[in-house]
């Protein structure tokens, strides 16, 4: 590069540049340094409004999605309420105790969850803290009532079960002579208890079980004669005495209303007659009081 100069009008004369190359340079590196800094303070403080924006468009989002989450579980949380209101009602129906206030919040893990749903008041101020809490606890709520639901279901099968097994019917049709209690022993002629009932029939009549069960004993005993015995289970046993015939054997399922023997006058027995007994858990009761008197089962039977 050829030597500058400038003319100075002070000396009235040009003088050269000195150092005129080393200057230039200097001059360009400070202004491309100076732009490079303004463009990358300029990129850097464009870039972070936009990640500001950005963040705050994806926080919006988030508050909705937040707001319509804990909008569903307020509805799901009132379904529950409303589904614990049947499940009691059912309890009772299978004769199970309602489930109190305090046994509920025990069951779900505590006193927290109180229906309340007030910070969705405020959108703008929605708290993600009290949102997980929320739904926490509904879904503890939820298995709770799945485990009483469980409960429930259980105890109805049970229910159905023990309606299919309890001793319900008469064994036979026929006039009850002799009831339940204390008697004079029509040969022994002395006071003593009668555990049973004594139901007339004539020698070869059909003798029916009176709930399903299992026959745990057919045989002779003593003055009972001729017998069949079944487990009905839940406590219950019966006995059927004084048979001509059994039609069964030991470990057999029998259902209600299948004949299992046929009446006689075997063992202490003044003449042809069905002594029948209910037992539970080993106490004596009277038959008659499982009886239905508004319901003709043999009736049924023949319409069948």
């Amino acid at each position: 590069m050829k030597n500058l100069y400038y003319f100075s009008k002070k000396k009235l004369k040009y003088i050269e540049i000195e150092k005129f190359r080393l200057k230039f340079v200097g001059i360009i590196i400070s202004i491309f340094a100076l732009t490079s800094l303004l463009f990358f303070t300029g990129n850097m403080f464009f870039n972070s409004s936009n990640d500001v924006q950005s963040l705050q468009t994806e926080n919006q989002v988030l508050r909705k999605k937040v707001g319509s989450i804990l909008s569903l579980y307020k509805q799901l949380n009132t379904t529950l309420d409303s589904l614990t209101s049947e499940n009691n009602n059912l309890r009772v129906a299978v004769n199970l105790q309602p489930i109190s206030k305090d046994e509920m919040l025990m069951g779900v893990g505590g006193g927290y969850f109180n229906n309340s749903v007030d910070f969705l008041g405020n959108k703008n101020s929605v708290s993600l803290d009290k949102t997980l809490k929320l739904v926490d606890a509904v879904s503890r709520k939820i298995t709770f009532e799945k485990e009483e639901y469980k409960k429930i279901k259980n105890q109805l099968v049970l229910n159905r079960k023990l309606a299919e097994c309890i001793p319900a019917i008469k064994p036979l049709p026929g006039e009850i002579t002799s009831g339940f209690g204390m008697r004079m022993h029509p040969i022994l002629h002395y006071m003593r208890m009668h555990d049973g009932i004594d139901i007339l029939a004539d020698k070869g009549s059909s003798v029916r079980a009176t709930g399903d069960g299992v026959v745990v004993f057919v045989g002779y005993d003593g003055g009972y004669g001729l017998i069949v015995r079944i487990n009905h289970g839940f406590g219950y046993k019966t006995t059927y005495a004084h048979l001509s015939k059994t039609l069964v054997k030991r470990g057999q399922k029998v259902q209600r209303g299948q004949v299992i023997a046929k009446s006689g006058n075997t063992g202490l027995s003044t003449g042809p007659h069905l002594h029948y007994e209910v037992e539970h858990n080993g106490v004596k009761l009277n038959p008659a009081r499982f009886f239905f008197d508004d319901f003709n089962y043999f009736g049924s039977l023949a319409n069948r």
